[in-house]
């Protein structure tokens, strides 16, 4: 392939379309499967290039673990990893203490985080923050007594990333559960989206 043919293969992408979510979890939470529903909810809502992937790395349970997905208007060429985040998702928030997931997060970006307590951990970025397991706790969203906290955390997007809605979001979960499954996933996402503390820098959110 020359040089022309590179161009041409990239002629349709442009990096200023481009929105990349980085999830943070531990093995066992479900960060690569809140990765694909996001993927699919984006492109049931207009988004021309959605792809979502895993990081491998420690592969055991309660291990950090990384997903990214990415969304564009624009067909979606780069498919390397995701170094310098629009958006980080936070599933755990005791991972502040293993490891940096803020990394490559820019000034305004979004940190959206997991849990019972306020976190600001830098005043450069915009904060979404809700106690995902205490709701995915109290509807029974518990998988061999741990509450999953992936799905409802989606609830927290729809705040970042109003392009999605809820109703894209319920049509994007027909993918992956059953109809009761899906029941009370789509419950907590939408209690999650209701409750959910969001801290903007600038009164803004990612139009895309």
């Amino acid at each position: 392939m020359d040089e022309n043919e590179v161009r041409l293969f990239f002629r349709n992408f442009k990096e200023v379309d481009l929105i990349q979510i980085r999830w943070h979890g531990r093995g066992g939470q479900g960060a690569v499967t809140a990765g694909r529903i996001l993927a699919t909810a984006g492109y049931l809502s207009g988004y021309i290039g959605a792809t979502s992937a895993p990081f491998f790395g420690a592969e055991r349970r309660g291990a950090p673990v990384i997903a990214t997905t990415k969304l564009s208007s624009q067909p979606i060429r780069d498919l390397s990893q995701i170094i310098s985040p629009n958006i980080v998702v936070v599933l755990d928030h005791t991972l502040f203490k293993s490891i940096d997931v803020t990394q490559g997060l820019s000034n305004g970006g979004w940190l959206i985080i997991n849990t019972p307590d306020i976190i600001n951990p830098s005043p450069k970025f915009n904060i979404v923050y809700v106690n995902a397991t205490k709701i995915a706790t109290d509807l029974g969203l518990v998988y061999a007594g741990v509450p999953l906290v992936n799905t409802p955390m989606l609830g927290t997007l729809l705040h970042v990333l109003p392009k999605i809605d809820l109703s894209s979001m319920h049509k994007a979960l027909e993918y992956f559960f059953s109809p009761t499954a899906l029941a009370k996933n789509f419950d907590a996402i939408s209690q999650v989206f209701r409750e959910a503390r969001v801290i903007p820098l600038n009164n803004s959110v990612i139009k895309g």
